[in-house]
């Protein structure tokens, strides 16, 4: 396994996961409600500027492998379901927004390998679509996470983030469905 600056910054996203559920388990008095949501939020950016810093830094730094591809998109779902598991115990999501989230991101990441297997990777990569739905995603969960007025902006973030992750959860569907058309036509050739 190459261990270089792009697998360092996903191997963080990782260790973020476990560190991002203890804040919210920590003994009464360590923290108060509002430092764990601040810390917690604080947490989930750092994890976003790692997703878009490690990429970027492997295409720049020509230090692309097999294994980064295959576990930077792990570790990106991995942190997202846990935000939504601990969002939906907290009861700021809504749970069906979170299945909605949590279950595109399996069936599209066991579409991506199996259409990978078979040689058609292509048909199916991230699309601008995508990416405006991993933004409107992660917008809302940092917010979610933070749920308090934000200083000077006095934005109500509880109602932002809301209104944000079932947005995300629509264009969650709208992008399985227009990943599952490009993938259609090898579906439909090798199910029959």
């Amino acid at each position: 396994m190459p261990f270089n600056l792009p697998m360092f910054l996903t191997w963080l996203r990782i260790v973020a996961i476990p560190l991002l559920v203890v804040l919210y388990y920590l003994p009464t008095g360590w923290l108060s409600p509002t430092e764990r949501d601040l810390f917690a939020a604080l947490l989930f950016i750092a994890a976003s500027v790692t997703d878009w810093a490690d990429g970027y830094l492997a295409r720049k730094l020509n230090q692309t492998s097999a294994f980064g591809a295959f576990l930077d998109p792990v570790a990106d779902k991995l942190i997202v379901a846990a935000a939504l598991i601990i969002l939906v115990q907290l009861d700021r999501a809504d749970a069906i927004a979170a299945t909605i989230i949590i279950g595109r991101e399996i069936t599209i990441s066991a579409l991506r390998e199996w259409m990978a297997k078979i040689g058609a990777a292509k048909n199916v990569a991230v699309s601008m679509l995508g990416k405006i739905k991993t933004t409107a995603q992660m917008l809302a969960l940092i917010l979610l996470l933070y749920h308090a007025p934000l200083p000077v902006l006095g934005w109500n973030t509880a109602l932002i983030g809301s209104v944000l992750i079932w947005i995300a959860a629509l264009l969650t569907l709208w992008s399985m469905g227009y990943y599952l058309y490009k993938a259609w036509p090898e579906i439909a050739r090798r199910s029959s």
